[in-house]
């Protein structure tokens, strides 16, 4: 029965984390702890199970035409190095600060997404949105154009490496940070930044999954139930995306992080 809640709950996890393009290996994680042989084969497993839901949300995003490549490949490199330079100074910071820091990030973060806003700037991402369904070989318009100019690349640089060091320390991939820094610092439209999101995602979950291995390896049987689990709720998640307004999908996000936040204080707390 226990294995058998887990895997529901794997599936779960994937399914709003496929909607909402974020892993939340953190809601996941006490779960996961909970039937691991150890916290070291836990965390590893944890991580494994975040990268196979993560790939199998990116495949549905790339074929939706979510990514957008060019900040892809800006943000998943300082990213893997910042998670990787995080897990080998582990220890350094208390991980009960660094997950109280995170979860007021979130919930502040929550809020500002579910806050009111003015319509003009909502219009202007759904029409991106729009573009971007009708296909990747249509000539981008005036819109498109404005989009691009308005993306920053430093931010995203600036934020992946951050996030990816804070990652690092506490053992998770955090895409729940990573994407309200797309959506408010650099100006990326929610659909789009959903598909980039989750695939650099993939990237870091890989690398701490390997990063993982010489310590301890992880929990195998516990990493492949959770993974089958959440293939069919990351795709059933990632397809959804493309059903909600852009408005709807913004308020989804919201909602997901003030819980990712919860259960970071929830973390923090044990």
């Amino acid at each position: 029965m226990e294995l058998a809640a887990f895997a529901l709950w794997c599936f779960l996890v994937a399914l709003a984390g496929g909607l909402v393009g974020l892993v939340l290996g953190n809601i996941r994680l006490p779960a996961t702890l909970l039937l691991a042989s150890s916290a070291a084969a836990g965390g590893g497993a944890n991580l494994l199970i975040s990268a196979v839901a993560a790939g199998t949300a990116s495949v549905a995003h790339v074929r939706a035409g979510r990514i957008d490549w060019r900040l892809f490949r800006w943000m998943a490199p300082p990213s893997v190095a910042g998670a990787v330079v995080g897990g080998l100074v582990a220890g350094v910071i208390a991980e009960e600060l660094l997950l109280v820091v995170i979860a007021a990030v979130l919930l502040l973060s929550g809020f500002d997404l579910l806050r009111p806003r003015r319509a003009r700037p909502a219009a202007r991402s759904q029409a991106e949105g729009a573009g971007v369904r009708a296909g990747a070989d249509a000539a981008p318009g005036p819109r498109a154009v404005d989009i691009e100019e308005r993306i920053d690349v430093r931010a995203a640089v600036v934020a992946g490496a951050v996030i990816g060091l804070l990652g690092g320390l506490v053992g998770l991939i955090l895409g729940s940070l990573r994407m309200p820094a797309l959506l408010r610092l650099v100006g990326l439209p929610a659909q789009r930044a959903v598909g980039t999101n989750v695939t650099v995602g993939l990237c870091v979950g890989v690398a701490g999954a390997l990063g993982h291995l010489p310590t301890e390896a992880p929990d195998w049987g516990l990493a492949a139930l959770g993974a089958a689990a959440s293939v069919p709720g990351a795709l059933l998640g990632a397809r959804l995306t493309g059903r909600l307004s852009e408005a709807q999908l913004v308020r989804a996000i919201g909602v997901v992080l003030l819980v990712a936040g919860v259960g970071c204080l929830v973390q923090a707390a044990r």
